[in-house]
């Protein structure tokens, strides 16, 4: 029988975009282990909107 892990899967969204108020979002899917880190993923990921990179938080 199959182990299940503490990995989730997560979307990152860029919250630099949200205050300009250009059209589209920026998202990232990726994965984190939720026993290691419980609070919420914040990382630098490029924007291609904004033609950047910003910083992109964790959301749900």
């Amino acid at each position: 029988m199959a182990k299940k892990g503490n990995r989730v899967q997560v979307i990152l969204e860029c919250t630099e975009h949200k205050t300009t108020g250009l059209a589209g979002t920026s998202r990232y899917i990726t994965t984190k282990n939720k026993k290691n880190t419980p609070e919420r993923l914040e990382l630098k990921k490029y924007n291609p909107i904004m033609k950047k990179y910003t910083v992109h938080k964790e959301i749900k």
